[in-house]
C-alpha cells in the first residue's frame, strides 16, 4: 500500500485556522489491502468534516448528537465492538485514525478538515503540525497561509526533524500582513539516506507568530454581520502578586514527581519579583506551612523559602480540602499587601483527596465558599491519578484555570511555564462594552484579570444596520483605572478580506460559534445541575448547525458495504 500523495493545507485568517489533510493511497498488490489514514491533530481543534473516496465513490462522515450517533453505532455494530476514531496521544494533540480494505489496484482519497482559534499564550500563537507518513510520499506538501490584519511582529518556523537538505524544500513569503509557507521536500530529500527507503519526517512541523499591537482598546474584525474583538494591551505595569504555593508530599509523589516538583519550585522562586508576596504550604494529612504569614520575595526570604523546598519529602495521605482551606485563611489574614494588588492560590496534587474531607462536592463547596470571590485558584493535576474533573471544576468556579502536568522528563518545565504564564497580571476587572440595542449573542465579555502574554477575544453578532461600531473597554491597571475608546467602520472592516482569495466567506461567523461553544462548555463545568443541561443544550445546537465535532456530538464514519459498516469518531477531553 503506497501513500502517493500527502498534502496539509492549512489557512488562518485573523487567528482562526481552517486545516484541511489529504492523502492519497493506492493499493499496487495483487489483493485487498488495509489502508489507514492517521492525522495527529491539536486537542484545541474541532473536527468539521471528513470523507473518504474509493474509485470514485465518496463516503461522507455525518455529525450528529453524541447519543443518537452511540445508538446507530450500537445497532450496526454487534455489541463489545467499540472502535472510536479519536484518542488523546500527547499533551497537545490528538490522534484521528480510520482504516479500511481496498481492492487491488484501487485508489483512496481520505480528507479531514478541523478548525481552531490560536490562542495566544506566552506572547505567541503557535499552529502545530505532527508529520508522520512513515513511508517516503512521492508528492508531499504543507501549505500555510496567515493573513493577519494588524501585520506580523513577528514570524518563524520550527521543526523537530530538519536537516540541511530538508531546509532547502522550505520557503517562507511574507509580507507586511501576508505569509505563504511552503514545506515540499522531494523523494530524495526525505531519505535519511540513499541506500535505505527510510522517511526523515518524523516529529513536529512548528509555525509561530505575533502581530502589532497599537497601545488602543484593541483591534475589531468585521464580516457578514458578525464582530471579532481581540485585545491585548502592549507595555503595562504588572500588578504586584500574593501567592500562596500548596503543594502536595503524599506518599503518591514520592521519586520522581516531589524531584520534579522541588526544582519547578527552586526556578518559580528565582522568578519572583521583590514586590511580590509569597508563602508554601506542603501537605499531606496535614498541612505544614513555611511560615505563617504571607512574606514579602526578598533575597532572604527567598533563600529562606529554598531551603525550606529542598527538605519536601513525600509520605502519608492526602488532605487536599485541610491544605487548600490553610491556603485561603493565609491569604485572608495577611497584612501589609500592596493596595493594587493579585492574590492566587496555586494547588500542585497528583492524587485524589483519601484524608480529611474525601467528597470532592462538599471539597468543592467548601473552597468556594472560602474564597468568596476573592482569589483566583489554579489548580495543577500531575500524572494520571488525578480526578481532574474535580481539579477542573475547583478551578473554574474560582477564577482560575486547572492544567494536567504529564510525568515526563520536562515536568518542571511543564510547571515553570505554567507560572510563567500567570506571573505577570496587568489588568484586573476587565470590561468590554459594546451598545447593548445593536450587538447580540456576545461571547464572554467580562475577565477578572488579564495576564501579560495571553490576549482577550469577544465575538459577537452586530443587530442592527451601524455604520461605525463603538467599543469602550474599562479596566484596572497596577497604576490606575483606564477607560479606553474604539470605533470601528463597520463596511472599512468588510472591505478587509473582500479580496483576500484564500479567506473563507464566514470565518468569523465560525469563529464565533466555535468560541461561544468553548465557553458554553467550560461554563457547564462548574455549573449546577440544570444550568448545565441548558449549556450544554445549546452548545449540541450550535455544534450540529455549523458540524463541529465536540464533546456533544459524534461523527458516524461510513464505510464500503461488505466492510463494518460504521465507526464512530468522538472528541476526547482532558477530563476524559
Amino acid at each position: 500500500v503506497e501513500i502517493y500523495s500527502i498534502h496539509v493545507d492549512s489557512r488562518v485568517t485573523s487567528r482562526f485556522a481552517h486545516t484541511v489533510v489529504t492523502s492519497r493511497i493506492v493499493n499496487r498488490a495483487n489483493e485487498s489491502r488495509e489502508a489507514t489514514f492517521e492525522v495527529e491533530l491539536p486537542k484545541t481543534a474541532f473536527i468539521t468534516n471528513f470523507s473518504m473516496s474509493i474509485d470514485g465513490k465518496v463516503y461522507p462522515g455525518i455529525i450528529k448528537e453524541k447519543a443518537a450517533a452511540q445508538e446507530e453505532y450500537d445497532t450496526a455494530v454487534s455489541q463489545g465492538q467499540s472502535a472510536g476514531l479519536v484518542k488523546i496521544t500527547d499533551r497537545k494533540l490528538e490522534q484521528f485514525h480510520v482504516s479500511v480494505s481496498i481492492a487491488a489496484a484501487s485508489k483512496v482519497t481520505f480528507e479531514l478538515t478541523y478548525e481552531e482559534l490560536l490562542k495566544r499564550q506566552q506572547g505567541l500563537y503557535e499552529l502545530l503540525f505532527k508529520v508522520q507518513p512513515k513511508q517516503l510520499v512521492k508528492h508531499f506538501q504543507i501549505d500555510v497561509h496567515i493573513f493577519e490584519p494588524q501585520g506580523f511582529h513577528f514570524l518563524e518556523t520550527d521543526s523537530t526533524f530538519m536537516t540541511n537538505e530538508l531546509t532547502e524544500a522550505l520557503t517562507k513569503v511574507q509580507n507586511e500582513t501576508k505569509a505563504h509557507i511552503l514545506f515540499k521536500p522531494s523523494l530524495d530529500q526525505q531519505k535519511a539516506n540513499s541506500e535505505l527507503n527510510e522517511t526523515l519526517l518524523n516529529g513536529d512541523f512548528i509555525v509561530r507568530y505575533d502581530v502589532h499591537r497599537e497601545a488602543t482598546a484593541g483591534d475589531i474584525q468585521i464580516v457578514n454581520g458578525y464582530f471579532v474583538h481581540y485585545f491585548a494591551p502592549p507595555d503595562m505595569p504588572v500588578f504586584p502578586k500574593n501567592v500562596v504555593f500548596v503543594i502536595d508530599r503524599s506518599g503518591s509523589m514520592a521519586g520522581k514527581k516531589i524531584g520534579q516538583t522541588r526544582d519547578a519550585l527552586l526556578k518559580i522562586l528565582q522568578d519572583l519579583h521583590p514586590e511580590d508576596h509569597f508563602s508554601f504550604i506542603a501537605f499531606n494529612s496535614k498541612a505544614v506551612e513555611w511560615k505563617s504569614l504571607l512574606l514579602p520575595a526578598t533575597e532572604e526570604n527567598v533563600a529562606s523559602a529554598a531551603a525550606f523546598v529542598q527538605t519536601l519529602s513525600a509520605s502519608g495521605d492526602t488532605d487536599i480540602n485541610g491544605a487548600l482551606l490553610a491556603g485561603v485563611s493565609m491569604l485572608d489574614k495577611a497584612e501589609g499587601l500592596p493596595e493594587r494588588s493579585v492574590s492566587i492560590i496555586i494547588l500542585l496534587t497528583d492524587g485524589q483527596p483519601t484524608s480529611g474531607e474525601r467528597n470532592v462536592e462538599v471539597i468543592q463547596e467548601n473552597i468556594q465558599k472560602a474564597i468568596n470571590g476573592k482569589y483566583a485558584l489554579f489548580c495543577l493535576g500531575f500524572g494520571f491519578d488525578v480526578s481532574y474533573k474535580f481539579l477542573e471544576k475547583m478551578a473554574l468556579s474560582n477564577g482560575g484555570i486547572a492544567r494536567r502536568i504529564y510525568g515526563d522528563a520536562d515536568a518542571a518545565l511543564q510547571l515553570q511555564g505554567f507560572y510563567r504564564e500567570v506571573a505577570a497580571p496587568i489588568l484586573m476587572k476587565i470590561e468590554m462594552q459594546y451598545p447593548e440595542n445593536a450587538v447580540e449573542e456576545l461571547t464572554q465579555n467580562s475577565y477578572a484579570l488579564f495576564f501579560e502574554g495571553s490576549e482577550i477575544i469577544v465575538s459577537g453578532k452586530i443587530s442592527l444596520e451601524l455604520d461605525v461600531l463603538p467599543v469602550k473597554i474599562r479596566a484596572q491597571s497596577h497604576t490606575s483605572d483606564l477607560t479606553l475608546e474604539e470605533e470601528a467602520n463597520v463596511k472599512e472592516k468588510g472591505q478587509v478580506f473582500r479580496n483576500q482569495r484564500y479567506i473563507f466567506g464566514d470565518f468569523i461567523e465560525r469563529l464565533w460559534a466555535y468560541l461561544t461553544i468553548q465557553q458554553l462548555l467550560e461554563k457547564a463545568i462548574s455549573a449546577h445541575e440544570e444550568d448545565q443541561k441548558a449549556l450544554e443544550a445549546q452548545a449540541l445546537d450550535l455544534s450540529l448547525q455549523y458540524s463541529f465535532v465536540t464533546p456533544l456530538t459524534s461523527m458516524v464514519v461510513t464505510k464500503p458495504s461488505d466492510q463494518q459498516q460504521a465507526e464512530l469518531a468522538n472528541k476526547p477531553t482532558e477530563a476524559g
